[in-house]
């Protein structure tokens, strides 16, 4: 089919107007005020509005809050790192507004499943931890990770139970310890020992569960924090199999191969399941 002359000019028409409207737009954004706050720095990159780590943490009601993270787990289905952090910036916001008010929560989504399913880092850990940041710089965050991680390893989960507003599983449900921070090692260490599905309800309702614990947990970390300041350091130790590996394994160590703080037996205890680095170890 030939286009006519008119259709044609027509066409040309449109072009050209739009090529005039993307050349106003671009000035247009070239030609707006750059906040002074975003202007500073190297070419401007980097930069945050109201500075690095200027938003001031406030204190919050564990017993308050746990429902919320609980409830926020099955919001849209969005999981565990996203009701953690909802349960902590989130409640800020409800309570003060901005600018906790401004923070794009649904993105916290990717947590679920320990990463969108890859079953790394438990995301209620890791929600817990991007609240953590929000407020504090890397040195002071990492004592608070440490303690909540560390806290996380040892203990018997889940422990929160809703009780009637339970949205998966009504009553008591069976728990584990999982020796790791890992979702995947978290999930079928529990599902090992209660015989119970790991895509059935009981697991989800544990982990909603689970959510609730994190963040109630993360936020007396957070209160303690900002009693303290600077100088808080938590209670727990480091893991015993840690401080063994380290001897020999890290930085400046004979060994400098390793790096991390997680339990180290889920996955060199040398059970069936995984490999033995510990029997005979150091093979001369």
């Amino acid at each position: 089919m030939e286009f006519s002359r008119r259709a044609m000019l027509g066409a040309m028409g449109g072009l050209a107007a739009g090529g005039t409207l993307a050349a106003l737009t671009g000035k247009a954004i070239a030609d707006a005020p750059v906040p002074a706050a975003m202007s500073e720095g190297k070419g401007g990159h980097f930069m945050q509005m109201g500075g690095e780590f200027s938003w001031k943490p406030m204190k919050l009601d564990p017993a308050e809050c746990a429902p919320v993270a609980y409830s926020g787990y099955w919001y849209k289905g969005f999981g565990c790192g996203y009701g953690v952090f909802y349960g902590i910036v989130g409640m800020m916001a409800e309570k003060y507004g901005a600018p906790y008010n401004s923070f794009p929560f649904s993105m916290m989504e990717l947590w679920k499943g320990g990463v969108s399913d890859w079953g790394t880092l438990c995301g209620a850990l890791g929600g817990a931890a991007a609240a953590f940041s929000v407020f504090f710089p890397r040195k002071e965050a990492i004592p608070m990770v440490n303690e909540l991680f560390r806290w996380y390893e040892q203990t018997a989960f889940p422990i929160y139970n809703p009780g009637e507003a339970a949205q998966g599983v009504k009553g008591v449900l069976p728990t584990s310890v999982a020796h790791s921070v890992l979702c995947h090692v978290s999930v079928s260490t529990w599902c090992h020992e209660t015989k119970l599905k790991a895509n059935g309800k009981e697991r989800s309702e544990r982990c909603g569960r689970i959510t609730a614990d994190v963040c109630a947990k993360a936020i007396e970390i957070l209160n303690a924090k900002i009693e303290a300041g600077k100088d808080w350091k938590g209670a727990l130790a480091k893991q015993e199999s840690v401080a063994g590996c380290t001897s020999c394994h890290g930085k400046d160590k004979m060994s400098d191969m390793q790096k991390g703080n997680m339990d180290c037996t889920p996955c060199h205890s040398g059970s069936d399941a995984v490999a033995d680095k510990f029997h005979d170890h150091p093979q001369q």
